[in-house]
């Protein structure tokens, strides 16, 4: 078994105020034995297109990506980013989430599939992410001292394929670090992320953003650990802060041989794309 921990923010456009906020909950989360810990989308940077072109940096380099792998290192945690603004080869954003081993090495990213395209019933009104960034093109299981993770992005979670691919190729824990929207997180946050544990009998690990950002933007919180099972273990609603919670892989191991889905499903899997 291996303590986990998630971080809730209230990130805005200045990623060294985030890195404050960051830091201080990193540091509580190393005091309570978490090896791992998950940050949530945009958690460095949640602002404009201008705010994400001025700090987008290349694919392992540049000073935000150095100071992320000395605070793992420092803190001998994993480290998962759940999202920054990353520089692409042929000059595009991607919208990526890191993880960083306890030496402070870039172990795997993820550049986020789905775009958040759609309207929304709040301030912010419409929501254009494909305008800022461009999607990813591959399915990600890293390998790691607490099972394989699965790697998800927010607005991932309501497409059910991609946890049956992420099921298939191996993964006993999926993160799904967001900044789901205040409406949308109330009405379906808390039953998508739970139907995606009970169909993929994997751990959940949900970091979220939580309250008022800029541009009237508002997001719902709720961080949340759920067992495969689909029980929620560890929930923080409101406001910014940190849960844990013991991944008992045991546990997974248990429910799968009681009702063995992935043996039983009669439909195939699509392959995906596993390499970048």
């Amino acid at each position: 078994m291996a303590r986990v921990g998630v971080v809730q923010m209230n990130s805005g456009p200045d990623p060294e105020l985030n890195l404050q906020q960051l830091k201080k909950k990193l540091k509580g989360l190393q005091l309570q034995g978490a090896k791992l810990v998950v940050t949530p989308e945009n958690c460095l940077i949640f602002g404009t297109r201008a705010d994400y072109e001025q700090h987008a940096e290349p694919l392992g380099e540049g000073t935000l990506q150095r100071q992320l792998a000395a605070l793992s290192r420092q803190l001998g945690i994993w480290l998962l980013i759940g999202s920054m603004p990353i520089r692409r080869e042929d000059g595009n954003m991607s919208t990526t989430a890191l993880l960083f081993d306890d030496q402070g090495q870039l172990q795997a990213h993820y550049d986020k599939l789905h775009m958040f395209d759609v309207e929304v019933a709040d301030r912010h009104h419409s929501y254009r992410e494909s305008d800022t960034f461009r999607p990813g093109e591959a399915v990600k299981v890293v390998e790691t001292p607490f099972g394989n993770i699965g790697l998800s992005i927010c607005y991932d979670v309501r497409f059910p394929q991609l946890y049956s691919a992420l099921r298939a190729q191996g993964a006993d824990i999926i993160v799904v670090p967001a900044a789901f929207t205040k409406v949308t997180g109330k009405a379906h946050w808390d039953i998508l992320l739970r139907a995606r544990a009970v169909e993929t009998q994997c751990w959940i690990v949900a970091a979220a953003q939580w309250g008022e950002h800029n541009q009237g933007r508002e997001t719902w919180g709720h961080s949340m650990i759920i067992d495969p099972w689909g029980q929620v273990v560890a929930c923080q609603e409101q406001g910014t802060g940190v849960i844990t919670a013991e991944i008992d892989l045991g546990l997974s191991a248990q429910i799968r041989m009681n009702m063995p889905l992935l043996q039983h499903s009669r439909f195939q899997v699509q392959q995906c794309n596993t390499e970048e």
